[in-house]
C-alpha cells in the first residue's frame, strides 16, 4: 500500500527530481542550484538507506549558502521492501524532501 502511495504522488509531482546517491554533497547541491537559476520552481530530493544523511546535507547547503529564499515543501519519510541477492526482503528507509522556491 505505501509504495502505491509513493507511485501516485510521483507521477503527480510536475518539478525535477534528484536522486542522491554515492556522489559528493556539492555535486548534488551544484545540480539544484542550477535547476533553481533555470527557473525550476520545485525540485524533489529522493534519497534510501544511507544515502538519506547526505540526502539532509545537500537540502541544508542549499538553504543556508547558496539559495537563501529556498523553502522546504514538504517531507515524506516510507519504507521499501527491497530484495536482497539471496531472494529474501530486507526494509530500506526512504527519504523525498520536496524544495520550492
Amino acid at each position: 500500500m505505501r509504495n502505491e502511495e509513493n507511485k501516485r504522488r510521483d507521477a503527480e509531482f510536475d518539478g525535477k527530481v534528484i536522486y542522491i546517491g554515492n556522489k559528493p554533497v556539492m555535486n548534488y547541491v551544484l545540480s539544484i542550484v542550477t535547476l533553481m537559476n533555470n527557473d525550476v520552481k520545485r525540485i524533489s530530493i529522493k534519497a534510501r538507506g544511507r544515502a538519506i544523511n547526505r540526502a539532509v546535507d545537500v537540502v541544508e547547503v542549499v538553504r543556508h549558502k547558496f539559495v537563501t529564499k529556498t523553502q522546504i515543501e514538504n517531507i515524506f519519510i516510507a519504507t521499501e521492501e527491497v530484495f536482497k541477492d539471496n531472494g529474501l526482503p530486507s526494509n530500506v528507509s526512504t527519504i523525498d524532501i520536496i524544495l520550492s522556491l
